[in-house]
């Protein structure tokens, strides 16, 4: 899978990005992250890319041309890619020639949740939009924009490290980035219920023990125990989530 960029700050994407989980699946060529940097695309001479807004206003605005010509960068790149690859494999391009998508980070957008993550690593390449200071003109927006994409109703000072959220989320979803894939399915919010409690040796710390369901070995009264556990929490913690699963199963 293929993760694109267009940042202000391409070094904190990557420095990010470059290390753990998602640092090791890009080592490993399972997916492939690039930042590109929208400044490079100004023809400003002093290489700003953002000016005062119409109509008055606090703060500064990103221009429309510089990002409509890094993402026009981006997308050349990707269909090169893949014209290639189709070479090499004998296929139609036709099959394949897909504009990417491109996700704008704005808390304006759609609230992330599991469902859209496992949504966009269906994807084979996305394109991740990181706006600054008081936004981005709003006719290139208009004009490569496909989803817009919250991490929360709160306001950050750029995109970059909602990106970083989502591109985290959506690459544990990708086969062979976890060593235990199954780990990735059954995490929270699978079937919409919160992770069960997880215990590691020693078997009791200051006085706390392990629950003896747990030390048993026997794989169908722990699998009981845990979604149990999985509900109770779910019930306490995120009752919204709750009332799905009780929707979701009849309850």
């Amino acid at each position: 899978m293929h993760f694109h960029i267009l940042t202000l700050f391409p070094e904190m994407m990557m420095q990010g990005l470059s290390t753990s989980i998602t640092g090791r699946a890009m080592d490993k060529g399972i997916i492939d992250i690039e930042a590109t940097n929208i400044r490079d695309f100004t023809k400003e001479k002093h290489g700003h890319v953002d000016d005062y807004p119409y109509g008055g206003g606090a703060g500064m605005v990103m221009q429309a041309e510089p990002i409509y010509l890094a993402h026009q960068h981006v997308v050349e790149g990707i269909e090169q890619r893949r014209a290639l690859c189709n070479e090499q494999e004998n296929e139609e391009l036709s099959e394949k020639k897909k504009t990417p998508r491109v996700i704008y980070m704005t808390p304006q957008g759609r609230v992330f949740n599991q469902e859209i993550a496992q949504e966009l690593a269906k994807e084979e390449d996305l394109i991740f939009l990181c706006g600054h200071y008081e936004g981005i003109d709003e006719r290139v927006l208009d004009m490569i924009v496909t989803d817009n994409i919250s991490i929360g109703d709160y306001v950050l000072t750029g995109g970059e490290l909602p990106a970083m959220v989502v591109i985290d989320a959506v690459s544990r979803l990708v086969p062979g980035v976890l060593n235990n894939d199954v780990s990735a399915e059954f995490e929270s919010f699978h079937d919409n219920l919160l992770e069960y409690p997880q215990y590691t040796r020693p078997e009791e710390f200051m006085g706390r023990k392990v629950p003896e369901v747990l030390l048993s070995g026997h794989h169908k009264n722990i699998e009981a125990w845990r979604l149990e556990k999985s509900i109770e929490r779910t019930k306490e913690r995120r009752p919204d989530l709750y009332e799905k699963y009780c929707k979701d199963h009849n309850k």
